[in-house]
């Protein structure tokens, strides 16, 4: 049985030897270099720029500016496209500007015959400012009077509202408790291994060929072509490995730009790489987050009201800045579905790196808020923080009332009883309950989350697969789903050798997307892979499952209702150890036979119109060394609900991947802005702490696996959710150590210092 096996990743061959192509693997003769030139200041206007100097030296074949591209503002957010003009990704970019938005805007581009030439050209560029004060945070971006930054829109990006569950008074007057904190979150950088790059090329005068490291493919044909108001279907992305991308490449970052070059010069190959530093402030960043939540509780300890108001502060640029909040606000109410829930939530943008899509987009900013308010007013109110979840959180049958649907499968309470064995929480919640005293103090902390399997019905979720059956008796399966490292391909040849009846050695994903030729599918985010892929790849598979009997009844005279196809082999379905024949001979035959014979192909496009829950939490034991202002990790366990897992080994990777990158954000990482001049002070893996292998713990996932009935297989999402939970829960074992709620992350040494100051513990 190919799916809930584990099996070895099918591209991990390719990977761990080298062999693997990525985007910058690609050369190609009379290849150009692209550089871009970007702003020293955060906010401003460009006076004047004088790029003669770089002209004129040699190696240089074009120097563009702000003057020289397309006056048509478009769209970077990788959403699907809205028939609904109000629905829409806001348009609010141009290739270059002269409006500086934050440290690192685009002004002007440089392409030369390599890439020293081409930093020396940079070095050649003299520009004069006109200088603004840089807004950096809500209250002086919301000031009034404040200097708009996007004239046609102002400062305010969007604003979110709702509430759900009943009425909002109604709830508050039946809490006997009301309790309200402030929570906060920082910029972090996703730091994947691959830096964003595009190679763009015209192989005739009106087609244009975008390679791309890219989660994206089909939409980036859809964006460029806006940005350059040139068909769609003269421009062709091609997607090959991609080294991680974590929401960073859900945008089209490089791939306008790279397209509008090679136009430009008549079709010659123009290569445009960032290099780290550029990727860590002009690409994308997470969103940080000003937040307030309120809590009403009964004695007994029924939440009653949850109350969440927050500020997302999107930077320069729009990007997903204005749908984040509004997802990360919905995504969490599954959680506590029996609450009447209150959401507002404001986008503004600011003079810092532009905000977008990143790994569980907005979750982890809200469930931030929401879960460290759960722990504080446990406190205050003497109750155990894992018996308060158990007694809300969500269960089967429970109610969304906010998309109206019913939660049909939800291991939620499983999860919480299986961390709280795991970490042994009764006995040392016991053992610690008297107040501790000393240097070195240790706590036990718990947060839940809840996600959800894609976009629907917000966007439009639709996914394709083809399969081809090969000479020998193997199938070729191309999907629009995009590999990204997350291990999509080797999930989904699991489920294409389950429905057909094969070793799983014997499908060939084909990684590399290609807008000419692999189906439709809008890329990789939303932890949607297996669930909206998923179901292409198994109707294409059962057609063409269907398509082998049918035509092994032409060849053998039986009806096809009588055979089955096992282990590769045709055989009597009431017989299954008799064989008729083997699938190559039935290959061989469909190939090449002079009357009968015709390829064998199956194709599925497919719109999900569902999306399954996924929950789960996290436990955590450390200890906190008042004198080092250290914490360490004793004992984590991520335990998590993602329906029937596909494949074991791949999804404990999954698990610890997430948990590495949520304790970087809970305890280290922070993109630090210049309060005066908005310049980011650590744009680069040296100063910027990515947690490494001497600061990350053992880690420790495990499942519970109800069967999700709106899936083939009974799978949720699981890619995004494990970064969720254990940065609050991290929060919450300081809090039960020291007694001091820490509201702000990341929760770094400077950070803790001035919090254990303030407490009178150092």
């Amino acid at each position: 049985m190919a799916v809930g096996q584990e099996t070895i990743r099918v591209d991990g061959a390719a990977k761990v030897t080298g062999k693997a192509r990525y985007t910058d693997d690609f050369q190609m003769p009379g290849m150009r270099i692209a550089k871009y030139f970007r702003s020293t200041i955060a906010h401003g206007r460009v006076k004047s720029i004088d790029v003669s100097r770089a002209k004129a030296l040699p190696g240089v074949d074009r120097v563009f500016t702000y003057e020289d591209v397309p006056d048509i503002m478009f769209p970077t957010a990788g959403h699907p496209y809205s028939l609904d003009p109000a629905h829409q990704d806001v348009s609010d970019r141009l290739l270059l500007t002269r409006h500086i938005r934050y440290h690192g805007d685009e002004i002007a581009v440089v392409v030369a015959r390599d890439e020293v030439t081409a930093r020396r050209a940079l070095d050649l560029i003299t520009v004069e400012y006109e200088e603004y004060p840089p807004l950096l945070n809500s209250k002086d971006v919301l000031a009034e009077g404040a200097r708009r930054i996007h004239p046609q829109s102002g400062n305010l990006l969007a604003q979110h509202g709702f509430t759900t569950g009943g009425d909002a008074e109604e709830a508050k007057a039946a809490s006997q408790h009301l309790i309200r904190g402030e929570y906060s979150t920082s910029i972090v950088q996703h730091c994947h291994m691959e830096n964003h790059t595009a190679l763009a090329y015209m192989d005739d005068p009106e087609h244009v060929v975008i390679i791309s490291s890219t989660q994206i493919p089909h939409i980036v044909r859809r964006i460029v072509s806006q940005a350059l108001d040139f068909p769609l279907g003269r421009i062709q992305v091609l997607k090959p490995y991609v080294g991680g991308g974590f929401g960073a490449k859900q945008d089209a970052v490089l791939e306008p730009m790279a397209a509008f070059l090679t136009m430009a010069l008549g079709g010659t190959p123009v290569r445009l790489t960032l290099n780290r530093e550029e990727c860590m402030v002009g690409t994308r960043v997470r969103h940080p987050f000003e937040m307030q939540v309120g809590l009403g509780l009964t004695d007994e300890g029924e939440i009653k009201f949850i109350d969440f108001d927050a500020i997302s502060n999107t930077g320069g640029y729009a990007s997903h800045g204005h749908s984040i909040p509004a997802a990360g606000a919905a995504k969490v109410h599954y959680m506590y579905p029996r609450a009447v829930y209150r959401c507002h939530a404001r986008t503004i943008y600011g003079n810092i790196p532009t905000g977008g899509a990143m790994r569980a987009y907005g979750s982890p900013q809200v469930h931030w808020g929401l879960e460290c308010a759960m722990d504080d007013v446990a406190v205050k109110l003497g109750l155990d923080p894992m018996d308060l979840r158990l007694k809300n959180v969500a269960r089967p049958g429970d109610l969304n009332s906010l998309s109206g649907k019913k939660i049909l499968s939800c291991g939620l309470v499983e999860c919480l009883q299986k961390a709280r064995e795991l970490i042994g929480w009764d006995e040392k919640r016991a053992s610690l309950a008297k107040e501790q005293t000393g240097p070195v103090r240790r706590g036990l902390g718990v947060s839940s989350f809840s996600y959800t399997s894609g976009t629907y019905p917000v966007c439009m979720e639709s996914a394709g697969c083809r399969l081809i059956l090969n000479q020998d008796g193997s199938f070729a399966m191309q999907v629009g789903a995009t590999e990204i490292g997350q291990g999509a391909d080797t999930v989904f040849s699991q489920m294409a050798a389950k429905t057909l009846g094969v070793p799983v050695g014997w499908i060939r994903a084909v990684s590399t997307q290609d807008t000419d030729v692999t189906p439709f599918d809008t890329g990789a985010y939303a932890s949607r892979q297996t669930y909206v892929g998923g179901q292409a790849v198994m109707r294409a598979a059962d057609r063409m499952r269907t398509n082998i009997l049918e035509y092994a009844g032409l060849i053998s005279g039986h009806n096809p209702a009588d055979l089955d196809l096992a282990e590769g082999c045709i055989v009597f379905a009431s017989q299954p150890g008799t064989l008729v024949m083997s699938l190559k001979d039935l290959a061989m035959d469909a190939y090449y036979d002079k009357d009968r014979g015709r390829q064998l192909t199956a194709e599925c496009s497919y719109k999900t119109r569902t999306n399954a829950p996924a929950f789960g939490c996290c436990a955590v034991d450390l200890e906190v060394d008042l004198e080092l202002i250290k914490v360490r990790i004793k004992e984590i366990y991520s335990v998590h609900d993602s329906g029937k897992i596909m494949n074991p080994i791949n999804a404990r990777g999954q698990v610890h991947g997430g948990m590495a990158m949520s304790i970087g954000a809970a305890l280290f990482e922070e993109l630090l802005v210049d309060e005066k001049t908005g310049r980011i002070h650590n744009n680069n893996l040296l100063d910027y702490k990515v947690p490494t292998i001497m600061d990350v713990p053992d880690l420790n996932a495990a499942f519970v696996e109800p069967f999700e009935p709106t899936h083939p297989y009974g799978a949720k999402a699981l890619g995004e959710p494990p970064i969720i939970p254990p940065a609050p829960a991290i929060r919450n074992a300081i809090l039960h150590a020291t007694g001091v709620a820490i509201n702000h992350m990341p929760m770094s040494p400077k950070v803790l210092f001035k919090a254990f100051k303030s407490a009178g513990l150092i």
